[in-house]
């Protein structure tokens, strides 16, 4: 069959229902099979690079996943009015939705997925893990919550803890707590029911033995509508936050011949069990003894497919496309089967967020966003670039980086000097976690397990790469380029430049605020403005043997060793990125303007969100790091807590209410007259009991 467009599947113009780097990566294999593409935006999205590249461009009026994204009448009403003749999902929002699948058919549309009838049966665990068990796949022992009360503990009990909480519908991590006994138990469950009812509108949820620190591995499936179904080897995707991936890589380190095997049996007689066709994946938990056992199946492509593309070199995307259209699975799927994983890859998310707070949420602008490979084959799936905002009402996810080599070791060698290498400006993210993480010894031993990042703590993983002698470094070299933008400016607009000394033998001086506290670095340059004749930091001297200096590169010489900074400055801002990692330094403001603060007892929101639960009312007594407020924020729960004991004097915020970053949320008196206590803390991904 062939169309207008010149393609082989019958599919002429392709929505894809979805967002960002996903979107993107879609529409790029759409594009290379002569398809025409249609993006769909949220009022958040409307300037997106999805929008961008897309050949057409509906708006689904709204800001949150409910009333765009989520909305199905929305996206059936934006593939009538573009003339659209299948839908892609992508992953997350309505991949999982069987009836949105079906209503898809029923509008005369190509589905780019399962059938409706496989994902409702694997779109609820509780089911699947029954479908499972008959099939022979080997389960954990599980108990559904039933209606909206509080769990049994005693049937809960005899499970045997600890017991993990999961969602029904969905995942992501999204609607998950780990509970070590009875005490915690009711308020875990209420917590992930409020935030599954949130992300995927069922808040059905039941418990699990949980396996303490398992390997999370996974297996790709792809299967035709004739009949053959495929497994195209494992994922081991074990480093987590949040029960959320966050480093995934294929194959697996600890994955013998046998062990693969039998995960691939299982994934095929899962696959099986539920006439699934078209690609997904089938999960696992493997025990410290090897033994896997069923953990769900995603009935969608996984955010990280691109490693197993990698090490068998196939596109997914464009395999589903041709198994939508009705061809049977070709050749070089087969071939890639017989061949085995082909050396390793390794992908990394990069998400805005800051591990150091509890993997609070980072929003705004991102001034430049330039990830370059480097070294072996490295892939850059973003859904951002410079000048995107990113907002607080969707996944924090920017962008995967993918590494493929020979070997592990220089998968993740390549993978992390791409990172450390990268400029990223405006929000706080990951990225130097994710650094450490690949340059640990024991991940480069393989010895990986969901516990990883508990076992080594933030203060290890979430250290910044840009150690104490390298910001002081960098605040030198923001200065000395601040001081040639500013003549390059002069120069231009003929003027005298900021900074101008009747006394030319006068050092001049700017003060930065840095995470090591305040820095001052003084320097003068010749008469010319070009030589740099002395510095000193904070009334040092500083011993340069060179230094080459433009308003965004200063190149410095010490010591015999020569390192060159990009330096961008964003209104009092400066970021510096070197092959020292980088920083943000913020500039003293000269003549200070005295403002209002927020009084000392004051818990304010932490980021843009939506006020989900209020635990307090005024006149009630609080102790120290007791919850106040419970705010969503880029689909996960953050609880805010009282920075000190007192009495509640005024609560501002309603449930269901939006916030802004510094709203003031609730007013505590203290209950004596104590020293300022610690700023209010923020617990990420869960509510505190």
């Amino acid at each position: 069959m062939s169309t207008p467009s010149g393609t082989s599947t019958g599919i002429h113009t392709l929505l894809v229902a979805n967002r960002g780097e996903i979107a993107r990566r879609i529409m790029r294999t759409a594009r290379a099979m002569g398809m025409a593409t249609v993006a769909v935006y949220s009022d958040a999205d409307a300037d997106s690079p999805h929008v961008a590249e897309a050949d057409l461009a509906v708006p689904l009026p709204g800001l949150s996943p409910a009333e765009t994204y989520l909305r199905t009448a929305g996206i059936l009403d934006a593939a009538a009015r573009s003339g659209a003749d299948a839908v892609h999902p992508g992953y997350g929002f309505l991949s999982e939705s069987g009836d949105f699948a079906r209503q898809i058919g029923q509008a005369g549309l190509i589905w780019v997925g399962p059938p409706a009838a496989a994902i409702d049966a694997m779109g609820s665990k509780v089911g699947a893990k029954e479908i499972m068990r008959a099939a022979g796949v080997p389960t954990l022992p599980s108990i559904t919550i039933e209606g909206d009360g509080p769990p049994d503990a005693g049937a809960a009990g005899a499970l045997g803890w600890p017991l993990l909480v999961k969602a029904s519908a969905g995942g992501g991590g999204r609607g998950m707590r780990i509970v070590s006994g009875p005490d915690g138990l009711g308020e875990a469950v209420a917590a992930a029911r409020r935030e599954a009812e949130s992300a995927f509108g069922d808040g059905t949820v039941f418990l699990e033995r949980y396996v303490s620190d398992p390997r999370h591995i996974e297996v790709q499936v792809l299967a035709d509508a004739h009949g053959t179904t495929v497994a195209l080897f494992e994922r081991e995707c074990s480093i987590q936050r949040r029960h959320q991936k966050i480093v995934e890589e294929a194959p697996s380190p600890i994955v013998s011949p046998d062990l693969r095997a039998r995960l691939v049996d299982a994934a095929v007689a899962a696959a099986a069990a539920v006439g699934y066709v078209n690609a997904g994946t089938v999960e696992f938990v493997v025990d410290g003894g090897g033994h896997p056992y069923f953990l769900e199946m995603n009935t969608r492509l996984q955010v990280e497919h691109p490693v197993t593309e990698a090490v068998t070199g196939l596109d997914l995307v464009r395999l589903q496309l041709l198994i939508a259209g009705g061809a049977p699975l070709p050749e070089e799927v087969h071939a890639a089967v017989a061949a085995g994983p082909q050396g390793h890859a390794v992908e990394a998310r990069l998400y805005a967020e800051d591990p150091s707070l509890g993997w609070l949420p980072s929003t705004g602008t991102l001034h430049r966003f330039e990830v370059r490979p480097s070294g072996m084959s490295v892939r850059v799936d973003s859904g951002v670039e410079s000048g995107s905002v990113v907002s607080p009402h969707y996944d924090a996810m920017l962008a995967k980086v993918i590494a493929h080599a020979p070997t592990r070791s220089e998968a993740a060698a390549a993978l992390a000097a791409t990172l450390a290498g990268a400029r990223i400006h405006g929000v706080t993210t990951n990225r130097d976690l994710l650094v450490r993480t690949l340059r640990h010894p024991e991940f480069l031993a393989g010895d990986t397990d969901t516990g990883f990042l508990d076992r080594h703590g933030l203060a290890e993983l979430a250290a910044p790469l840009a150690d104490s002698s390298a910001v002081r470094r960098h605040a030198v070299a923001a200065a000395l380029a601040g001081q040639a933008r500013r003549r390059a400016e002069a120069a231009v607009q003929r003027t005298i430049p900021s900074g101008y000394r009747n006394n030319r033998f006068a050092p001049q001086q700017v003060s930065y605020d840095s995470r090591d506290g305040t820095l001052t670095v003084g320097y003068r340059f010749d008469q010319t403005g070009q030589t740099v004749i002395e510095v000193a930091l904070d009334g040092t001297a500083v011993h340069l043997d060179g230094a080459t200096v433009a308003p965004d590169q200063v190149v410095l010489t010490s010591g015999g060793v020569t390192r060159r900074y990009r330096v961008e400055q964003v209104g009092a801002t400066a970021y510096v990125d070197g092959p020292d990692g980088s920083s943000v330094l913020q500039e003293q403001v000269r003549l200070p303007v005295a403002g209002d603060r927020a009084s000392e007892g004051s818990a304010l929101a932490p980021m843009p969100g939506s006020v989900v639960r209020v635990a307090i009312k005024e006149g009630d007594t609080v102790e120290a790091n007791q919850v106040l407020v419970v705010l969503e924020a880029m689909k996960m729960e953050h609880a805010v807590h009282a920075p000190s004991p007192g009495t509640v004097t005024e609560v501002n915020v309603d449930e269901g209410e939006q916030v802004e970053t510094g709203r003031i949320l609730v007013v505590i008196e203290p209950a004596t007259a104590t020293p300022p206590g610690p700023e209010p803390t923020i617990d990420a991904g869960r509510t505190a009991p």
